[in-house]
């Protein structure tokens, strides 16, 4: 009986152990998600400014886009801004942006201390629209195919690696 109390918790503490290592392997920037090949949600969004137009579901019909959700207030958003700034100098990218739960003159400050990547530029001021989405914070960028079905999504800031590993490959074969 002695023996059972120590061989049961010794192999429960096994186990815990060996799905712990297994967790330590996995990506927290790969969280799946359940819209991957669907279309997006239906929305339609105000502009940030006059300057720009807003952005509806619509309006990712018949290209391929980036859309990435920012905030002027989100650190990581700061440090993927460059990554960004490099994407939309690119021919052939459409780079979209969300700005979530923002006051727009700050983030429209932001944008025209760093530079603006974004063709169009809509405010989720609510929320409501990133939800619909599944973005669990920002930053956050999909890529969405011709046919307004959400392709690939990216928890957290896109680093060049990431550009260069994944994004520019899909879309280029997206595009064709």
């Amino acid at each position: 009986m002695r023996r059972v109390l120590f061989v049961v918790p010794a192999a429960l503490f096994g186990l815990l152990a060996v799905l712990f290592l297994r967790g330590l392997e996995l990506d927290p920037r790969r969280v799946p998600s359940p819209l991957i090949d669907k279309a997006v949600p239906a929305f339609d969004l105000p502009p940030l400014s006059a300057a720009k137009p807003g952005l509806t579901g619509a309006d990712l019909m018949g290209r391929v886009t980036v859309v990435n959700f920012f905030s002027s207030w989100c650190v990581p958003c700061r440090a993927e801004h460059p990554v960004l700034m490099d994407l939309a100098r690119r021919p052939g990218v459409t780079l979209v942006g969300i700005d979530y739960k923002d006051q727009p003159a700050d983030a429209l400050a932001w944008l025209k201390r760093l530079g603006d990547p974004f063709g169009r530029i809509a405010a989720d001021q609510d929320g409501r629209t990133a939800i619909d989405w599944g973005v669990y914070g920002v930053p956050e960028s999909y890529v969405v195919d011709r046919q307004g079905r959400i392709r690939f999504k990216q928890v957290g800031p896109l680093t060049e690696a990431d550009v260069k590993a994944t994004v520019l490959p899909l879309l280029t074969e997206l595009s064709k």
